[in-house]
């Protein structure tokens, strides 16, 4: 059985039903970092297995790098809003900066993440010292299949949500209609590598992964489904936070768009809008071959994802204390 999330870590904060997470093999004084996972995924998508983990990668590059763990929302958590969500991930960063002295810390959001971290920067610039959007979504009129499927003409998220939570049966249903052969394709692979032992490693440790979804709560995901993919607010200007307007040109700190070569779950053009309304002078783009998983666990996650990554921060660590 493959090792999944292997690093070592340590449990720092506890908020309801998440966990914030510091993995002890980092380096104490290095660049802080806080990895942000989608909202409806395990976390450890970050941390997969030995030789395919970005906190791996990333600790062994002299980051002090830390994990919000979102957890598993209960039956409850129906009535969690958009606003919630977003003011933990504010206090998980809170959390974050008491812990490496008060300073501010480079924040990384993966799918979902990268859009509530980029949030959370234009509402509070001076608690990010570098942001790095890794595939999350911004420019929803860029959504692709995900935004013609959440079409207000045939799409009603409050009458899909009014039972509930959204399952994780409801929402991996979503993500197999944008590729319906994908699971004919998942045996073929599996057939081809019967004979390669690291490759079925790689395809069983994912194909776990991939199946240990989780749930929406329901008030954030009727509110993220309407305000952001049906009536695009966050590039517009126009969406709110706790009353707050989100305004991404307030976002004046270096920042990262990763894009993936053969995304379906968020276009380039989708996440590359940070770049065009963010006010920072530094600003980068890191394109890498694949899709929106294997991008960021796979081969070219370890020889192009992790290096930039860890330069990155380093640099930025190094302009802020400059």
């Amino acid at each position: 059985m493959v090792a999944l999330a292997p690093s070592s870590r340590d449990t720092v904060m506890v908020d309801g039903t998440a966990r914030l997470y510091r993995f002890p093999a980092g380096t104490p004084g290095g660049p802080p970092v806080l990895l942000v996972p989608s909202l409806i995924n395990r976390w450890y998508v970050l941390d997969l297995r030995a030789g395919s983990s970005m906190v791996e990668g990333l600790t062994a590059a002299g980051l002090d790098v830390f994990c919000l763990d979102w957890g598993e929302p209960n039956d409850e958590d129906r009535y969690l809003e958009w606003d919630d969500v977003v003011a933990r991930l504010s206090r998980t960063i809170r959390r974050v900066r008491r812990e490496v002295g008060g300073e501010p810390i480079g924040v990384l959001g993966y799918c979902i993440g990268g859009t509530l971290s980029t949030i959370h920067t234009a509402l509070e610039p001076e608690s990010v010292s570098a942001l790095v959007n890794l595939a999350g979504p911004i420019d929803f009129s860029e959504a692709g299949f995900l935004g013609h499927m959440t079409n207000p003409r045939w799409f009603d998220p409050e009458a899909i949500a009014g039972a509930g939570n959204m399952s994780a049966q409801q929402m991996q249903a979503g993500f197999v209609a944008l590729r319906p052969t994908a699971p004919i394709s998942k045996w073929v692979g599996f057939l081809d590598r019967l004979g390669d032992a690291e490759r079925l490693e790689a395809l069983q440790s994912l194909e776990t992964w991939a199946s240990d979804n989780i749930a929406f709560p329901a008030a954030a995901y009727v509110r993220y489904i309407k305000e952001l993919y049906q009536d695009n607010r966050l590039i517009k200007g126009e969406h709110a936070v706790r009353g707050k307007k989100v305004d991404l040109s307030r976002i004046t700190c270096p920042v990262m768009t990763v894009t993936t070569s053969r995304d379906v779950i968020c276009p380039p053009p989708s996440a590359l809008a940070l770049n065009q309304r963010a006010s920072s002078e530094d600003k980068r783009h890191v394109a890498i071959p694949g899709g929106h998983v294997g991008a960021v666990v796979g081969e070219k996650a370890r020889t192009i994802l992790f290096p930039a990554l860890a330069k990155f921060f380093a640099e930025t660590r190094s302009t802020v204390e400059a």
